[in-house]
């Protein structure tokens, strides 16, 4: 198990960057803003609290060093996703990667935001409440995508150096 956690986070946070180099070239070359880490940690924050859903989570009190607590739940999850992934491929496919199982795990990994997150913050369902849910929804696909790049990517990479 301990190579498992191991392998997932050096994957897990491969694929992460690698979706996050994705939303810097989309804010960079189509001025597509990405999402706002800190209104993510400021959402974990109020888990505590007892608050899980908000009506707008921009709205809600700002919650100590959220951004701080957003990214690194970012990355986390990302490793997590990766572990589910390792959990069910097994070891074997770490030491020789193949581009299917990757990909499918970015894109189902995308119910998360979809039926967790989105809901939470006050987008509603698969953002369902915001001005253009078909756009949302897509950018959230295409994140998720890159995710899914980035595992069979990172696992590449981690493969030569594992």
């Amino acid at each position: 198990m301990q190579i498992l956690w191991l392998d997932a986070l050096a994957i897990g946070a491969g694929a992460t960057a690698v979706m996050d180099v994705w939303a810097v070239a989309l804010k960079r070359f189509w001025c597509i803003p990405s999402l706002n880490f800190a209104m993510v940690g400021r959402w974990l924050g109020h888990l505590p609290r007892g608050t899980f859903t908000h009506a707008n989570i921009a709205q809600a009190a700002p919650v100590r060093d959220e951004a701080i607590l957003g990214w690194t739940a970012h990355y986390a999850i990302g490793v997590l996703f990766a572990a589910v992934l390792l959990a069910l491929v097994g070891e074997k496919w770490v030491q020789a990667p193949t581009f299917a199982p990757a990909l499918l795990a970015g894109l189902v990994s995308v119910a998360a935001p979809f039926c967790i997150l989105q809901p939470g913050m006050g987008a509603g369902l698969a953002a369902s409440k915001t001005p253009h849910p078909t756009a949302a929804r897509l950018r959230s696909l295409m994140a998720h995508t890159a995710f899914g790049i980035g595992l069979y990517l990172a696992a590449l990479l981690w493969s030569t150096v594992r």
